[in-house]
């Protein structure tokens, strides 16, 4: 029986690019698709799983709905974070031509951002629930009239053709993936830059938050993202999602978390993880 700890989950079908993220992170796990962001959470807390790979934001299309919703209600731990380039390929039937193709299928979001290409073949585009999904509707569909917006892949799974590749209207477009686990595995901070994400919550009056996170200003400590969600239905109390550069053994780092939870409420480091190299590559850190 295969050993669940050498599984990894995630959202989507075969051929999606979060698919195509646990090839590149963990090629030695087997990826296992999940119907959605929950049961991917699932699978790793039910020991069918022992990694779940979960997007939390796109250049393109800004953070991922509702994963900062179920991370702060989860028992898993983030322990990794992984860049996947998504690079839009189009894929049609073997031996079809462009010329052939009157309609293109993907996700929304593939769509949108391959509206030169759509506009270039004057072709009619259809929405999908995913770009995977598309590719295999290609496939069962059997009509060299229709193409597909998705990784290249997919075209692979499903016996497609690439027939343009990079067809994206902006080079650069990538997601951020964390990495989840049943158990906390912290980096030692010795071994290079780390990140930490956390949840807190603050009630909604002047400089609640100005406070909470003054002590991360005194001690010189970076963060890196902060959003926040009304939780209560008075929209009186607001829970925050943060993430600084930076490891809780370190003294100026546990000084501010020190500070934060005088002036905040339910704080919940959800992990300590090192810091991925496309950080200091791409983003300056």
């Amino acid at each position: 029986m295969p050993d669940y700890r050498n599984k990894i989950a995630y959202q989507g079908e075969p051929g999606a690019y979060s698919h195509l993220a646990c090839k590149t992170a963990y090629p030695d796990m087997e990826p296992v698709a999940c119907e959605s962001f929950s049961a991917a959470f699932a699978s790793v807390e039910n020991r069918e799983a022992g990694l779940a790979m979960i997007p939390i934001e796109n250049s393109l299309g800004g953070r991922v709905a509702d994963i900062h919703h179920l991370i702060p209600e989860s028992t898993l731990y983030i322990i990794n974070e992984h860049y996947q380039p998504v690079k839009h390929c189009l894929l049609g039937l073997k031996g079809t031509s462009l010329d052939q193709l009157t309609h293109i299928r993907s996700h929304p979001q593939g769509l949108a951002q391959c509206l030169s290409l759509i506009e270039e073949l004057k072709v009619k585009p259809m929405p999908s629930t995913d770009t995977a999904g598309s590719a295999r509707e290609i496939r069962d569909l059997n009509d060299p009239s229709q193409g597909a917006i998705a990784s290249a892949l997919a075209g692979e799974i499903y016996g497609l053709d690439v027939l343009r590749e990079r067809v994206e209207d902006r080079l650069g477009n990538t997601t951020r993936f964390i990495v989840l686990s049943a158990t906390r595995i912290e980096p030692d901070p010795q071994d290079g830059p780390c990140m930490t994400s956390f949840t807190f919550k603050v009630r909604s009056v002047p400089a609640a938050l100005y406070k909470s996170l003054g002590g991360f200003a005194t001690c010189g400590v970076n963060i890196t993202k902060l959003e926040s969600y009304i939780i209560d239905e008075r929209f009186q109390v607001a829970q925050f999602y943060a993430e600084i550069e930076g490891h809780p053994a370190d003294k100026l780092v546990d000084t501010a978390f020190q500070e934060l939870q005088f002036y905040s409420t339910k704080l919940k480091i959800l992990g300590t993880y090192p810091a991925n190299s496309y950080r200091t590559q791409n983003l300056g850190a």
